[in-house]
């Protein structure tokens, strides 16, 4: 399913440890616990929107880390959840389904256009722009890149073909330097 032409915008990486806050805060208040734990696993993750939206509660549950088989080739990557394992396990404890994001009609998870329109939703209400399903997986792999400066690491979590692809798109010019040394996210 795709977003219609007027929701493909430039998404971004959100750059700033305050605004990732400010998200977090947003989504528990505006929308719900189902669209931060999105976000959250999102964010450290860096994973596809559909690979999120295809977790099974089996898939995660009583786990600090998950194997995942990613994109068009399958290809397996062990997930670390260590840093958000007590916020999912709490949130699971509330699930009655298989879906780890389920939709409110039916069995089956929430659309990706869902998605889409509650992080949309909660990016308006503190002022975040340029917001998308995409913005989780680029925010990971900002951060991520701040944190190690491991290109090519990233490179291959992203399954990107090329270095510059990668800067491209989390939002770093080539060459850019930072004076971040630490995040908490």
């Amino acid at each position: 399913m795709h977003l219609p032409k007027e929701h493909l915008i430039d998404v971004q990486p959100i750059k700033s440890l305050e605004k990732v806050d400010d998200m977090k805060w947003s989504l528990k208040r505006h929308c719900s616990e189902r669209d931060y734990i999105l976000f959250l696993l999102g964010i450290h993750t860096g994973l596809r929107i559909s690979e999120l939206l295809s977790l099974k509660v089996k898939d995660i549950k009583g786990k600090t880390e998950a194997t995942m088989k990613e994109g068009r080739k399958k290809k397996p990557r062990i997930i670390p959840l260590d840093e958000v394992c007590q916020e999912v396990a709490a949130y699971i404890d509330t699930i009655d389904g298989v879906w780890l994001f389920p939709s409110r009609k039916g069995d089956k998870p929430i659309s990706k256009i869902q998605a889409y329109r509650q992080l949309k939703k909660a990016a308006e209400m503190v002022d975040i722009e340029s917001v998308g399903t995409h913005t989780m997986r680029k925010t990971f792999g900002y951060w991520f890149y701040e944190r190690t400066k491991d290109l090519a690491a990233l490179q291959e979590i992203l399954n990107h073909s090329h270095p510059e692809a990668t800067l491209k798109y989390i939002g770093i010019p080539n060459g850019e330097q930072s004076s971040f040394n630490d995040y908490v996210l």
